[in-house]
């Protein structure tokens, strides 16, 4: 597919949801390259370490579409993880000593599995993160008892909130969202979530709304905490700055504005090594819905799977996945910009 067929797809509000589509742009970017970067900083190539996260996504399905959302998922959306498939997750939780294992979507919650899988995490004592949009909590009365689920397992919650005011957060994910993820917030609050004195965590998730890197985590964490606690009576453990990646949606809004390239200057003119050494793929297995295995969730939405005989978690064994080398390509200078960025928030 041609640029010029690409921009008129975009002039007509149309998708491009093409991977091949994507990963020309990101290779035809004219500066220079992330393997160069790694280069330049002795770090080519990345190897992966032992894997202490096990990452799933349970499926595409979600109650919102958000404009930023590298999944591209939406309640339109019919991939979704099986059962049979979260058993061989189990299969290779109990094998190799997972000590994480993160539950994404779309909206994870929407599998019609999900509470069956996370009481079978917690009955092996790993740590359980789950990642919820909040509004998804009080989007339909079959979830008004996740806060309480959550509590009874142990789940660590990691919740998406983009501004801690209503029109920054509405004008990137849906008029409403705001309003609601408050509502959803104090029923975590209520049950514990997020209060001292409690092993009940709960962290918030911010990312820019358009072409610029994440401000200082821990400063912005000061501001969410006086800001929802004196407008809202809302509690929370850490605040997470993620940098939007040039992928998906997003990549869309940048041709769309024709501020693909002016963005991706500002993520290399940032590349930061002394974030390289943390990364998520290091030390992550990420599981697509259909059991495909990637680097890490950014590399599954592209489609690249990891550089291994083993592509599947059927056929998952250790000493062939440990010590491979990890996938890069030029969307990867969205996690090593300034303070660098993963599924945790800032590297460094």
């Amino acid at each position: 597919m041609s640029q010029s067929v690409v921009k008129s797809l975009l002039a007509r509000g149309e998708r491009i949801s093409d991977t091949k589509v994507q990963l020309k742009y990101l290779s035809d970017y004219p500066g220079k390259s992330f393997d160069m970067a790694l280069k330049e900083s002795n770090d080519y190539p990345l190897k992966a370490g032992n894997i202490e996260t096990l990452q799933i996504n349970l499926g595409k399905m979600c109650n919102q579409v958000c404009e930023h959302c590298h999944v591209d998922a939406g309640p339109d959306r019919k991939e979704i993880m099986t059962r049979e498939t979260m058993n061989a997750c189990l299969k290779v939780i109990d094998e190799v000593g997972v000590k994480i294992v993160d539950l994404t979507g779309g909206a994870p919650e929407m599998n019609p599995d999900f509470e069956w899988l996370v009481k079978e995490l917690s009955k092996r004592k790993v740590k359980v993160l789950v990642r919820s949009n909040l509004t998804i909590i009080v989007s339909n009365k079959k979830y008004h008892h996740l806060p309480l689920f959550f509590k009874e397992n142990g789940v660590k919650v990691i919740s998406s909130l983009p501004c801690y005011t209503e029109k920054n957060t509405d004008s990137q994910r849906g008029k409403g969202v705001f309003s609601r993820s408050i509502e959803a917030l104090h029923l975590l609050n209520e049950v514990g979530y997020g209060k001292v004195g409690t092993e009940m965590e709960l962290d918030l998730v911010y990312n820019p709304g358009g072409p610029s890197l994440p401000p200082d985590q821990l400063s912005l964490e000061k501001d969410y905490k006086q800001r929802l606690k004196e407008d809202f009576a809302i509690d929370f453990n850490h605040l997470l700055t993620i940098t939007n990646l040039p992928i998906s949606r997003f990549l869309e809004s940048l041709l769309r504005s024709e501020r693909y390239e002016e963005y991706m200057n500002k993520l290399v003119e940032a590349y930061n090594p002394a974030a390289v050494k943390g990364l998520m793929c290091l030390s992550t297995i990420s599981v697509g819905w259909d059991g495909q295995l990637y680097d890490c969730d950014f590399n599954q939405m592209l489609e690249l799977g990891v550089a291994s005989p083993v592509k599947t978690i059927n056929e998952f064994m250790g000493q062939e996945i440990q010590n491979r080398r990890i996938v890069t390509a030029n969307h990867c200078f969205g996690c090593t910009a300034g303070s660098g960025s993963g599924c945790g928030g800032a590297i460094v």
